[in-house]
């Protein structure tokens, strides 16, 4: 891959040989972006278990106390008084049926996620084809699929995340952006991993976090010490 001039210039701040410990490697990747936006801050996770076996997915959600930087919209899928609770709660837009053909027949995604009733998950399911590549269906075990909707869109502009494991075994996620600056996103960082950590499966055997990497946007990645993060 070509790099442009400013990467490559960055990239000689990193010691790729090296894995740093959380707080100087929360300190560096600041000095990487190369963009004139506020990067986000990525995290990439490599796990030692098997993404092919049921029982040792992992996925779950977590709020970064900090949150991600980003504004989330929010849509819910409920009636009634829980449509009601939703809207007080500060959910973007909140439907039914009419949402499901809005989707469905305008093709329109103006949300980041989706957060459902139990009772609306069979209206939901017809677009479920839809919603299901973009990672976009609620989930029980992400929190997205709740009674208690006024919560979850709580949770969710606070900073809730979702992560789960891909087809190579690593979890990506956003952890902030470059602004937060050194404390916040290492506190973001730790909580992140502390919940990675809980949800370990008990079929995975051997060393569980493999390897850990952060970087912004568009600049170079820095390599954490796995073995070193819960100091």
């Amino acid at each position: 891959m070509k790099r442009g001039k400013k990467y490559l210039e960055k990239k000689k701040l990193v010691d790729s040989s090296n894995l740093y410990e959380t707080k100087e490697a929360m300190e560096l990747v600041q000095q990487l972006s190369v963009a004139k936006f506020d990067e986000t801050v990525e995290c990439h996770i490599r796990l030692g278990v098997d993404s092919r076996h049921a029982d040792q997915q992992v996925r779950g959600a977590v709020v970064l106390p900090h949150g991600t930087g980003k504004t989330v919209r929010v849509l819910v899928f409920a009636k009634g008084a829980k449509a009601d609770e939703a809207e007080a709660a500060g959910a973007d837009f909140v439907g039914a049926e009419d949402m499901v053909a809005k989707i469905k027949d305008e093709n329109w995604f103006g949300f980041d996620v989706a957060v459902a009733t139990p009772d609306m998950m069979g209206v939901v399911g017809r677009i479920g084809r839809i919603l299901g590549p973009k990672g976009l269906m609620p989930n029980p075990k992400a929190g997205t699929v709740s009674m208690d909707v006024a919560k979850a869109v709580t949770d969710i502009k606070a900073g809730k995340i979702e992560y789960r494991l891909d087809k190579t075994n690593i979890i990506h996620v956003p952890m902030g952006k470059v602004s937060f600056g050194t404390e916040k996103l290492q506190e973001n960082f730790q909580t992140l991993i502390g919940a990675i950590i809980k949800a370990r499966p008990a079929a995975a055997k051997g060393q569980y976090l493999k390897s850990i990497a952060i970087s912004t946007t568009m600049g170079p990645s820095v390599r954490i010490n796995p073995a070193k993060v819960n100091e």
